[in-house]
């Protein structure tokens, strides 16, 4: 990817979790991400992390064996992924409602239009967003 003034070669978002085997499954057996790496006891932490097939787009999340604390994030703290299928969609919240995560009303009703908003169990919040049409 080439920005302006420099070249980057991947792109990772990482998170602090005290729920590492909930967000785990969570994102690979609710969202279905596939896990591309876990890590344990790398200075003191564990983690994951999770990518899009054929992307340089990641997630990371860790924790640290004296604990992670995370600031509680606002509704509008969003990760979305753009979905075009509205089945695959709503394969992924049949599933996420089988593990006890139901979609919540979204802060900007912008989401609400094409989109499904989850919260995890830190209490971020998912947007399936159906891109059909768009």
């Amino acid at each position: 990817m080439k920005f302006k003034g420099f070249s980057a070669s991947q792109i990772r978002i990482a998170r602090p979790t005290d729920q590492l085997t909930e967000i785990m499954t969570f994102y690979e057996e609710g969202i279905g991400l596939p896990k591309l790496t876990q890590f344990s006891n790398h200075a003191g932490y564990d983690g994951v992390i999770f990518g899009l097939p054929d992307s340089q787009y990641h997630l990371e999340f860790t924790t640290h064996a004296e604990g992670s604390p995370c600031p509680a994030p606002t509704k509008d703290n969003l990760l979305v992924l753009y979905i075009e299928e509205k089945d695959e969609i709503q394969t992924i919240i049949n599933r996420l409602a089988n593990q006890g995560f139901f979609p919540v009303e979204p802060e900007n009703p912008y989401w609400e239009e094409r989109g499904t908003t989850i919260e995890d169990p830190d209490g971020w919040r998912l947007v399936l967003m159906n891109t059909k049409g768009i």
